[in-house]
């Protein structure tokens, strides 16, 4: 099996290549090698790499800065995403895109079903959501959409590595507490991708994060208490629960947006590891590497 991950130098790409399979022949250019934008160059990759399966990992995700900068993620989100369903379309390959909770309102109760209608409330989810529109609209809907929220790894910018920085800079620190979603590690959400990829799923959206739910600030408290317990903070840090109303962001975040991950779990026939057995699991990494 002959797979190309687009954007193979963000988080989610380089957990992809670590959780490679062993049969695969894998491809993972950064946006330096591969601009999804520039629609005659992913066509001509995907002429020269003749791939069994395309996974777009390529995103413009800067939630706040997608504010001012809509056109910029439209582009890259929603034309960029095109480009890749129209090569994949062409060179007869599969095309497994990645999407996100953030084309939810977050007004629901209950876990988000696949097939519930989008409406993201802020920029970036509006720019994913038309992303969404234009690959099944030229995939005749045979493409695979993976919705995932709240993703995070060991490298880069993420929540984890936020906290952590600020659990060890500051003595007291405000974290949001009314909004509720469902952290995910890449790593194993990379591993559900691969599954996809060698799977004959069936066109159309599924969701996968880690299982359970909780606020910002119950997994900062997490965060915070794994770290400590690791060794990996030498004191403690004073986590404060605050409202969304006394943390304003450029961008509205839902309020709620967990996904419901049934059809996917019977869909590849594994489940998801709880989030906080997730984020031991990459902690222990962190600290793992860290040693050698």
């Amino acid at each position: 099996m002959k797979v190309l991950i687009t954007g193979g130098s963000g988080q989610l790409g380089r957990e992809l290549q670590l959780a490679r399979t062993p049969e695969s022949v894998m491809f993972a250019p950064d946006r330096t090698q591969l601009d999804i934008t520039d629609r005659s160059s992913v066509m001509a990759e995907l002429r020269r790499i003749k791939p069994d399966v395309v996974i777009n990992a390529a995103a413009y995700t800067a939630v706040d800065k997608a504010e001012q900068n809509f056109q910029e993620a439209l582009r890259i989100n929603a034309e960029g995403a095109e480009h890749v369903a129209q090569a994949a379309l062409e060179t007869g390959a599969r095309l497994i895109h990645v999407s996100t909770d953030y084309v939810f309102d977050g007004r629901s109760d209950s876990p988000y079903a696949p097939d519930h209608p989008l409406q993201p409330i802020n920029k970036y989810g509006q720019s994913k959501a038309e992303g969404e529109r234009r690959i099944m609209t030229a995939m005749q809907n045979q493409a695979v959409i993976v919705r995932t929220a709240w993703l995070y790894a060991t490298a880069g910018s993420n929540f984890v590595n936020t906290m952590l920085r600020l659990f060890r800079a500051q003595e007291k620190i405000s974290v949001v507490s009314d909004q509720i979603g469902s952290p995910t590690w890449a790593r194993g959400l990379a591993r559900a991708l691969w599954r996809f990829a060698s799977l004959p799923v069936a066109g159309g959206a599924y969701h996968w994060t880690d299982a359970g739910e909780c606020s910002w600030f119950e997994f900062s408290q997490a965060i915070h208490d794994e770290a400590l317990a690791s060794g990996m903070l030498a004191r403690r840090c004073t986590i404060l629960p605050i409202p969304t109303s006394a943390w304003p962001t450029p961008a509205p975040r839902p309020a709620y947006s967990v996904l419901d991950k049934q059809r996917t779990w019977q869909a590849l026939g594994m489940e998801s590891s709880h989030w906080r057995a997730a984020l031991c699991e990459m902690l222990k990494d962190v600290t793992d590497n860290a040693r050698r």
